[in-house]
C-alpha cells in the first residue's frame, strides 16, 4: 500500500525504500509516520493521511545542518530532544520533473507526534490540560496536511 501511495519519486527510487518493521510501530499517537533510510542516509520518507487517501513523499536530508538550533516547523517544540533539520521534497508532476522542489526544518527523527503531546513545560493553574494537547495535535495535524497539499499542487 505504501509504496503505491508515493508522489514526486521514480520507480527506481521507490524500488530502492528500506521500510521499517511495520509490524513493531505503535500507530496509536502516530499523525504520520516518518522514518530514515538506513542504507541511504540522507534519505527519509513521510506517509501520511490526507482527506483523498495515503501519501507518501520521499525526502532528502540537506547536507548543511542550521547553524543554531532550529525550531520544527511541524511540532514548533521549543525544547526538542532532536535537531531540527532541512529537508527537501520533490515537487509532484511537472514541476518536480522540471527539479522544483520544497524544504521544510522538521524533526530528524520524526518525533513531532510525541513532542505535540507533551504538555508545555510551564502552565497556569486552572489550564484546560487536555485542550492545550488537542490544540498542539490539531495544530501539527494542520501544518503537516498543508506542507503535504503545496508538494502536490499543480502549480503549472
Amino acid at each position: 500500500m505504501i509504496r503505491s501511495a508515493f508522489r514526486g519519486a521514480t520507480r527506481s527510487e521507490v524500488a530502492r525504500v528500506t521500510y521499517p518493521d511495520l509490524g513493531s510501530i505503535n500507530f496509536a499517537g502516530l499523525d504520520f509516520l516518518g522514518w530514515r533510510d538506513p542504507k541511504i542516509p540522507r534519505r527519509a520518507y513521510l506517509v501520511v493521511e490526507q482527506t483523498d487517501g495515503v501519501v507518501a513523499l520521499l525526502l532528502t536530508r540537506a547536507t548543511a545542518t542550521p547553524r543554531g538550533r532550529a525550531m520544527c516547523s511541524w511540532c514548533t517544540d521549543v525544547n526538542l530532544t532532536e535537531a531540527a533539520v532541512l529537508y527537501t521534497v520533490r515537487r509532484a508532476g511537472a514541476a518536480g520533473r522540471r527539479g522544483s522542489t520544497l524544504g521544510i526544518l522538521i524533526c530528524e527523527r520524526f518525533g513531532c507526534s510525541r513532542h505535540a503531546r507533551q504538555l508545555p513545560p510551564a502552565y497556569h493553574r486552572g489550564t484546560d490540560l487536555d485542550a492545550v494537547r488537542a490544540d498542539r495535535v490539531a495544530a501539527l495535524r494542520r501544518r503537516i496536511r498543508t506542507f503535504v497539499d503545496e508538494v502536490l499542487a499543480d502549480n503549472d
